[in-house]
């Protein structure tokens, strides 16, 4: 069961703060995950789009982050990115302009924009943290960004703030004199994927469980299998080892 919740789960995004890593490293570190024994659970090496050009490296699944102005310059093997939208016109011209043989999330915080994101074919992203204890959304507002994506029939992605598994008090950055806060465990939030595609919508408990014993028991491989391919898609992270490591740690991996 932790394998199919597991497999391809964590967009690696190490040039991101909280990490912030220089390109070359970013690239010598994804190149590592990808021989490690926990390379099954690594997925895209998420850039923006002006790195991806400037990268050597062009056999790697990268996710390009990009603007409107951006959407000319997508590079062929590309075939994934991500968009902060906030309007239907903005999701519709991008939608137009991009080719149909890239996977495209428009990452969001108005609810209503999910019609058109599923009209156009695409998915959505929402952030679920950052690195300031303001920066993470109260498990509300996750809950009511899973069951509506459930009922629009939108897949989505999440980004920020998932380093650990399980929801904990932790540092948000990697400086010594940096801000702790309250962080969402991934385990959380695609559990609660789950859930949401069962069409509940009582999320909270399960964002907010602090133990692997605290969170609701699924049985089926099967249907964690399908709610990963088809709906909770991944989440970007600036760390791969840290996931890892925590996984470890509770002896889930």
């Amino acid at each position: 069961m932790v394998r199919e919740l597991l497999a391809g789960l964590i967009d690696y995004a190490g040039v991101f703060p909280p990490a912030a890593l220089p390109l070359d490293q970013a690239l010598t570190n994804y190149a590592r995950y990808q021989t490690s024994p926990e390379a099954w659970m690594l997925g895209r090496f998420v850039l923006p789009v002006a790195q991806v050009i400037l990268s050597p490296a062009k056999q790697v699944r990268f996710s390009a982050i990009v603007g409107d102005g951006d959407l000319d310059k997508i590079p062929p093997h590309v075939d994934s990115i991500e968009m902060k939208v906030s309007t239907p016109a903005q999701i519709e011209s991008a939608a137009a302009r991009i080719s149909k043989n890239v996977t495209t999330y428009f990452e969001i915080t108005d609810l209503t924009l999910l019609p058109v994101i599923r009209a156009v074919g695409a998915r959505a992203k929402s952030r679920t943290g950052g690195i300031t204890p303001d920066a993470f959304p109260p498990a509300s507002q996750i809950a009511e960004f899973l069951v509506a994506c459930a009922r629009a029939n939108v897949a989505f992605k999440a980004t920020a703030g998932l380093h650990h598994p399980l929801r904990c008090y932790r540092p948000l950055t990697y400086a010594a004199d940096g801000p702790s806060g309250w962080m969402y465990g991934f385990l959380n939030v695609f559990t609660a994927a789950i859930f949401a595609r069962r069409g509940v919508t009582n999320l909270e408990q399960i964002l907010l469980a602090e133990s692997p014993d605290d969170l609701p028991r699924v049985d089926d491989p099967g249907e964690v299998a399908a709610v990963r391919r088809d709906f909770a898609i991944s989440f970007g992270s600036c760390s791969f080892e840290e996931p890892v490591a925590d996984l470890k740690a509770l002896r889930l991996i």
